[in-house]
């Protein structure tokens, strides 16, 4: 197999040292090539008729083209070879079923002086290698913080029944420093994604300008190449530490290159680290996981010099914005439709709204303590949260007038008006509580259980007495048994 041909370069300054009375070895010492190539370089100028000093405008190609012609008339024999269309097959492959080799046939089919297999394919993987460069980034210090979950999980044992739980591993890397933050949460819900938001914050003690994250559903509920759509508890999270979340694009991970090569290294020096360890808590696994990334951090890289974390003290932490007083309270939001009893249902309770808002669409706040319901930006019900299932929480200021009055109506109330009338129609009324047939008849007035004789318009005749009057005016007789 012949020899790598000597860079234009360097035979040049073969010609100009030999036309200065240098030998060949000396030459070859000088360039740091063999002698023989040395020999071979002065016998072609002579064949040639190329001397030292050369002609100001005698390009490399000029120059190659005398001193090796037969190459030359190669290159031309094979420019004259059939050339694939190479976009052309590269559209062809989309197709269903169809394959390199398949194509290869097609083209050595119809041109039959054309590349063999091996070329044909070297050469359209060389081709196809140009249609996407890829651009370098630059990262401003403070500017990014990229966010991602690695592929591969860890495991967790339950100490008392043995079952074996997975864990998922969130890993953020900051752009100009490769500063790595990584931590283990159970799944990849949107309470454990901002989570692990707030944690890497204060881990890092400020935060960055932008937000570079996957298009992962919990966060990001409509990936869109323009206008991704943000959950609104994730875009909370970013006003709250004043900064902007910014999806990658779908389908286009280079956008988060620095993430996904965090990903890489942490699945190697973390999750590879600890393949040998049993762990029966969160908390164990991730003071593990701690210990391997203030390793990772503090390892010095070779083609940087200086390690991740030296790079953060001296470059990025002065440039990150300040955290907020106090850190971000996870809250869920719920898009709700308040029904006909102007209540919205909360995960199996239901929360009044003021009734004038029926059928409205709203949104409800949901943390663990409260539960908020907001109407066009505006708060109209603030609510603590209740655990009882499919039960009522209302506030009486929500309800219209009429409810209100019905609801005033309790048996405390009827007997509190029966007994200013009298002794007698008080005791009644408290009978007829406990039987249970007060709050049928809670909307009637007091007066209507004193059993106060009245004489119709039309007949004059008295009405039926009631039982509880016949029972407090009834005169008393002797039992037949006595």
């Amino acid at each position: 197999m012949p020899g790598q041909r000597l860079p234009m370069r360097k035979i040049r300054d073969v010609l100009r040292l030999s036309a200065a009375g240098m030998s060949s070895r000396k030459i070859a010492a000088s360039l740091v090539v063999g002698a023989t190539t040395v020999v071979d370089c002065l016998q072609r100028a002579r064949a040639a008729g190329v001397s030292w000093p050369l002609l100001d405008d005698l390009s490399d190609e000029v120059l190659e083209a005398r001193l090796f012609p037969a190459s030359t008339t190669l290159a031309e024999i094979k420019a004259r070879r059939p050339q694939p269309d190479w976009p052309t097959i590269h559209r062809e492959l989309r197709r269903p079923g169809v394959t390199l080799a398949l194509v290869w046939e097609e083209h050595r089919g119809a041109h039959p002086d054309g590349y063999g297999y091996s070329r044909f394919c070297e050469l359209y993987r060389a081709w196809e290698g140009r249609l996407s460069p890829t651009m370098r980034q630059t990262h401003v210090a403070g500017e990014r913080l990229f966010v991602d979950y690695a592929g591969t999980t860890l495991s967790v044992i339950d100490g008392t029944t043995g079952e074996v739980f997975t864990a998922q591993l969130f890993v953020a890397a900051l752009g100009a420093s490769n500063y790595t933050y990584a931590e283990a949460t159970w799944t990849q819900g949107l309470a454990d994604w901002i989570g692990s938001h707030t944690r890497c914050f204060a881990l890092i003690g400020g935060v960055t300008v932008t937000v570079v994250s996957d298009n992962l559903k919990s966060g990001i509920t409509k990936a869109c190449f323009y206008e991704p759509a943000v959950n609104r508890s994730y875009a909370e999270m970013a006003a709250h530490y004043d900064t902007a979340i910014v999806p990658a694009r779908p389908y286009k991970p280079r956008d988060k290159a620095k993430v996904e090569v965090a990903v890489q290294v942490a699945t190697r020096w973390i999750i590879a680290k600890l393949r040998n360890r049993r762990f029966f808590s969160l908390t164990e696994l991730n003071a593990a996981i701690a210990d391997q990334v203030t390793a990772l951090n503090n390892r010095v890289t070779r083609h940087l010099g200086a390690s991740r974390r030296a790079l953060f003290d001296d470059l990025e932490r002065s440039a990150l914005k300040p955290l907020p007083a106090e850190p971000f309270v996870y809250a869920a939001w719920k898009e709700c439709r308040a029904g006909l009893d102007y209540h919205v249902e909360i995960e199996k309770h239901y929360y009044s709204v003021p009734h004038t808002l029926l059928r409205e669409t709203m949104w409800a706040r949901i943390t663990a303590r409260t539960v908020e319901v907001f109407h066009r930006g505006k708060r109209i019900a603030a609510h603590v949260r209740s655990s009882s299932n499919r039960k009522h929480t209302t506030v009486r200021e929500h309800m219209p007038s009429s409810h209100r009055r019905y609801a005033d109506w309790t048996p405390e109330r009827i007997q509190r008006q029966a007994g200013e009338i009298g002794p007698r129609l008080r005791c009644s009324s408290r009978s007829s509580c406990v039987s249970g047939r007060t709050r049928s008849r809670a909307s009637a007035p007091a007066s209507a259980f004193c059993g106060t004789p009245r004489t119709s318009a039309t007949s004059g005749s008295k009405p039926p007495v009631t039982a509880h009057w016949r029972s407090a005016h009834a005169p008393t007789h002797p039992s037949p048994r006595s």
